[in-house]
């Protein structure tokens, strides 16, 4: 359930009456709630639970009656107040909101930060380490909240993002996810719980975070990893169980008349005014269903709250007709009409009036609907690309001591009859290093090598001088020049063959021979585990051209696979497709035509 497990979690306890009183007129004060509102979130009853998490860091969890995290606090001095998904869930628009697709929730569960890529919507006005919900995007109404955490970034960076394709950390989020409950909850599972310290609680009356400005209007951010997508990270606050029923809330026809106008702004703006005279005169169910209704705010929060994106629907309006509508328009001189036999046709906008050159742009369910498609698609694409490298052949160099190394690897308090990748021994020589005081005080990129005996000679060469410094990569490079070269291949079944020597990649050469025929041999494969008799057939069907197998010149223990023509490409995608990463694919000799 957590990602890692808490230091220490002490017994909780029931809060004093004179401290919950002061506890919730805080939170009334500084979220702007009323007294019902106050008793809601701070009820009766409320427990405090002192903790400290894997890194030693203090807290405190305030949780209603029943167990239920209500909200929290934490680090050392910490009066910052953070309401849990469940404070939320009782009171949706406490905070501020990002939306995100279905796709990336699992990345939230996980404990992931929330990507800049994955972000598709978000309150109008947000700035760096402001407190946020996270939601799950629904194009027709705002998600219930399912994680809380801190800006990374202000609105005005998500807003850039979709043109610079700015990607990095949208939301951050405390080292929370590492409190439980008291006792299991009958709701569901949780990977966060939040609360406040007790103590500063109760002796201060310190102000805490300060909630977000109601916003009137929601706004998309653009789609990357996410992607991008979307490393693990402490601290988010994640459930997945399901969530209280949400009331639909209400728009007056007033407002939905006044978003409908400045979706036709809006539309005008960018895609009507971009169209040619050409595209006129045009029928008004097409001007509408295919212009204007895809440029309508991507959602709206009303008096109730966020409001479906569907109820901004000219039914809905004081108009109640397009044509109606249309005719007001026209009026204003925002458009040209035309009727006919009783329909209604556009015959032109006006990019010049007044209230178009004044339209503030606003994000639409269009562009929001591309954003969602976006991140679907890259969820897709690299859902894919890691499908495919689990049917690769796994390829790793490998590394063993010898010569000239031994005594290092014995010095360095390791095994020398082990292989070591480079990883491996990187850090064994960053250990080694700073263990033996080695790096150059006047310049910390290079390492005194005479100062070691073990590592000058691990780096020695026959007929030359051991320098008196180097930089680190040079050092690495040559204590692996002195080691044996070994590599370890698995296989798509499972298996896996170490060997001793350097990995060869497969050779596809094209070249003339026999006179002028021109014909591609491969070399190689039988270190991939590909039989050769099975590649000339795969590749005669493939090519559609004759094949063979027969000893390499000058090395009659191996195979080589001749196909007639220049055939480059067929050859290595068929490689590729057997699993052979590109990267151990070289490709020389004669270029095939572009048909």
């Amino acid at each position: 359930m957590f990602k890692k497990p808490l230091s220490t979690l002490k017994t909780s306890a029931p809060l004093r009456s004179s401290y919950r009183r002061k506890f919730k007129q805080r939170v009334v004060n500084d979220y702007g709630l009323s007294p019902e509102d106050g008793d809601l979130l701070v009820p009766e009853g409320l427990l405090s639970q002192k903790f400290s998490t894997y890194a030693n860091e203090p807290g405190v969890v305030y949780l209603s009656p029943e167990g239920d995290p209500l909200w929290f606090s934490i680090g050392k001095g910490s009066d910052g107040l953070i309401p849990t998904v469940y404070t939320l869930w009782k009171r949706p628009n406490l905070l501020p909101f990002l939306s995100t697709p279905a796709a990336v929730v699992p990345k939230l569960i996980d404990g992931a930060d929330l990507m800049i890529p994955g972000v598709v919507q978000y309150s109008a006005t947000l700035t760096p380490e402001q407190l946020v919900s996270i939601t799950r995007y629904h194009r027709d109404k705002l998600g219930p909240p399912l994680a809380v955490g801190t800006m990374a970034v202000s609105g005005e960076t998500l807003r850039r993002a979709d043109e610079e394709d700015t990607k990095g950390k949208a939301v951050y989020v405390p080292e929370a996810r590492d409190i439980p409950p008291p006792q299991t909850s009958t709701k569901g599972e949780q990977s966060a719980a939040q609360g406040d310290d007790a103590d500063a609680a109760e002796a201060q009356s310190a102000d805490i975070a300060q909630p977000a400005e109601p916003v009137s209007t929601i706004e998309a951010a653009p789609i990357s990893s996410r992607d991008d997508t979307a490393e693990g990270n402490a601290g988010m606050e994640t459930l997945t169980h399901e969530h209280p029923e949400q009331a639909e809330p209400s728009l007056p026809p007033e407002d939905v008349s006044v978003c409908l106008r400045n979706a036709l702004l809006q539309a005008i703006s960018t895609t009507l005014g971009a169209l040619p005279s050409s595209s006129y005169p045009m029928p008004a169910s097409v001007f509408w269903s295919n212009y204007v209704l895809p440029a309508r705010p991507a959602q709206v929060i009303g008096a109730e709250g966020p409001v479906d994106a569907n109820a901004i629907d000219i039914k809905r309006s004081t108009y109640k007709t397009v044509k109606a509508f249309l005719k007001v328009c026209a009026k204003e001189g925002i458009v040209k009409i035309k009727e006919s036999k009783g329909d209604v046709v556009v015959t032109g906008v006006s990019l010049k009036h007044p209230a178009v050159a004044g339209h503030q742009p606003h994000r639409t369910i269009q562009s929001v609907d591309a954003q969602r498609e976006k991140a679907e698609e890259r969820q897709r694409k690299a859902k894919e690309a890691e499908e495919k490298r689990k049917t690769q052949i796994q390829i790793t160099e490998l590394w063993r001591p010898h010569g000239h190394t031994l005594g290092w690897f014995v010095a360095a308090g390791v095994d020398t009859s082990n292989l070591y990748s480079i990883a491996q021994i990187r850090e064994l020589f960053i250990k080694y290093v700073s263990s033996k005081n080695l790096i150059n005080v006047n310049d910390q990129s290079y390492i005194n090598v005479k100062d070691d005996e073990p590592l000058a000679y691990a780096i020695s060469t026959r007929n030359q001088d051991t320098p008196e410094f180097l930089k680190r990569d040079d050092l690495l490079n040559r204590i692996r020049a002195n080691m044996q070269e070994w590599y370890e291949m698995r296989t798509e079944s499972g298996e896996t063959i170490r060997k001793k020597g350097q990995v060869k990649p497969i050779s596809i050469e094209a070249k003339v021979r026999q006179g002028r025929k021109t014909s591609t041999f491969i070399t190689g494969f039988e270190h991939f585990g590909i039989d050769a008799t099975e590649l000339a057939e795969e590749l005669r069907k493939a090519c559609a051209g004759a094949t063979s197998v027969s000893p390499q010149q000058g090395k009659p223990n191996e195979l080589e696979v001749m196909v007639q023509g220049i055939h480059i490409k067929t050859v290595t995608d068929l490689l590729v497709s057997k699993g052979v990463p590109a990267k151990w694919i070289k490709a020389s000799g004669l270029k095939e035509k572009k048909k």
